[in-house]
């Protein structure tokens, strides 16, 4: 809802800039405040290593590519999805991936080479076309997506909730802070304008992790 009322707030904006309207009348709408923690949840550590395993182990080669893109990419779903072959090149050396992301922005993102080998596989000696492809032959859709990754959830024995493309960037970034890298490192992979997106992430990944409910149940192990 907050994200909804800004995009309204600032088309009225624009259209005072313009001399459109002498006023906006969006300039005292209230926004719902937004919690300082991301209410999605990524996945385990265990939990992404078996989906990469089971997606890996797929006879579908889209779905190894789509679980690299945008779990070790970080990719957002329409990038993944709109991702072509020709943006596949190397720069100094490194094999790299064109991406357009939020706004038009390009960005160059490396391909690792796990990535590399799962999108190659999806590629399968083909010169253009869509990078994913849907059962059909045609261009990945973000439902399809969505399916293929509950698909390969289930088979992977993961028992989440909602089963949807944005827990794998999610994962993409938590993960990232498990492994060490710095928080602005972080940022500057996950693409996000904000520091205060990437601390989010952060902050709902520790308050798990450091929970009382934990402290509590340690405390009391004799009796439990």
């Amino acid at each position: 809802m907050s994200r909804r009322l800004s995009v309204v707030i600032g088309f009225y904006r624009v259209c005072v800039i313009d001399d459109i309207l002498p006023h906006s009348p969006a300039d005292y709408v209230r926004r719902p405040v937004v919690p300082p923690e991301s209410p999605t949840l990524g996945l385990g550590h265990l939990q992404f290593e078996a989906l990469i395993t089971t997606a890996r182990q797929s006879d579908n080669p889209n779905d190894f590519a789509l679980i690299a893109m945008l779990g070790l990419l970080g990719l957002r779903i329409f990038e993944a999805c709109g991702s072509n072959i020709s943006d596949i090149g190397e720069e100094h050396g490194h094999r790299v991936l064109r991406v357009r992301g939020k706004g038009g922005k390009v960005v160059l993102v490396p391909l690792p080479p796990a990535v590399a080998r799962a999108v190659d596989r999806a590629v399968d000696g083909r010169l253009d076309g869509p990078i994913l492809r849907n059962t059909l032959g045609a261009r990945m859709d973000r439902h399809a997506a969505t399916r293929r990754l509950k698909h390969l959830a289930a088979n992977a024995g993961i028992r989440m909730p909602r089963m949807h493309p944005h827990m794998l960037r999610h994962t993409f970034v938590t993960t990232m802070l498990d492994a060490g890298v710095s928080l602005r490192d972080v940022q500057i992979a996950a693409r996000h304008a904000d520091p205060r997106t990437t601390m989010r992430y952060d902050r709902a990944r520790k308050n798990l992790d450091r929970h009382p409910n934990y402290i509590l149940a340690a405390y009391m192990a004799s009796g439990t």
